[in-house]
């Protein structure tokens, strides 16, 4: 009888128990891979978009070059406005927009993108709080030990180089 794990697998088949213990140069190497990946969008989270959406703003120019959308789509005129006003309310499917997309002639494209900063402030960030609760852990332990450290101490600490 065989032993089949249950663990969660991402789009590679890496289990996620495996990229939590990800070697650092690898997790580093990573989140360069991504930040690359990532410039092409860095400049467009930053663009408004249309206050109705992007299906009726593009179908609206595209209409002029390309007659009717909506017949392109294979689907009724009314179904088409539900799209357009279903994407401007942000609950649009990715399947559906993938669709509208085709039939205006044009490519979805998605990605997620930092707030603010960059995905390797993001990923630093994180390993902070991960590092500050351990800290917060290893303290508390000492403390319950009598073998607190003192408060001076750990803030008088600097911080290494590019962090």
């Amino acid at each position: 009888m065989g032993f089949h794990s249950t663990r969660s697998r991402t789009p590679t088949g890496c289990s996620l128990d495996r990229r939590k213990n990800m070697r650092p140069e690898f997790r580093r190497l990573r989140v360069k891979q991504l930040a690359r990946a990532l410039e092409p969008f860095d400049a467009a989270k930053d663009s408004q978009r249309p206050p109705k959406g992007w299906l009726r703003a593009i179908a609206k120019r595209a209409e002029s070059v390309c007659g009717k959308w909506q017949s392109r789509l294979k689907k009724t005129p009314t179904l088409a406005t539900k799209l357009e006003k279903s994407e401007a309310e942000y609950r649009i499917t990715l399947a559906s927009l993938r669709d509208a997309a085709d039939a205006l002639g044009c490519q979805l494209l998605y990605a997620l993108v930092p707030k603010s900063g960059s995905i390797q402030d993001l990923a630093e960030q994180g390993a902070r709080t991960k590092a500050a609760e351990n800290v917060r852990a290893v303290e508390h332990s000492m403390a319950l030990e009598d073998q607190a450290v003192v408060e001076s101490r750990t803030k008088s600490r600097k911080k290494p180089d590019g962090y």
